[in-house]
């Protein structure tokens, strides 16, 4: 957008930069619907997860009473 609409990009990076970015969003809402289906971003590698081992709970073995 910043190179297909430089005029737009200038615009809604000063409005962005003066307000919260939720009351941007839903001012804007239409719009920004538009222009990301026309200009699409392009897909960044997935990063791979790395999961963490499961933790071992101890057994607790009830003491009984006599």
């Amino acid at each position: 957008m910043k190179k297909g609409d430089p005029e737009r990009y200038k615009t809604f990076n000063v409005l962005f930069s003066q307000m919260h970015p939720d009351s941007f969003t839903s001012q804007k809402l239409f719009l920004i619907n538009k222009l990301r289906r026309k200009y699409k971003l392009e897909k960044a590698p997935e990063e791979k997860v790395i999961e963490k081992p499961k933790k071992v709970k101890p057994k607790i073995v009830p003491k009984f009473k006599k």
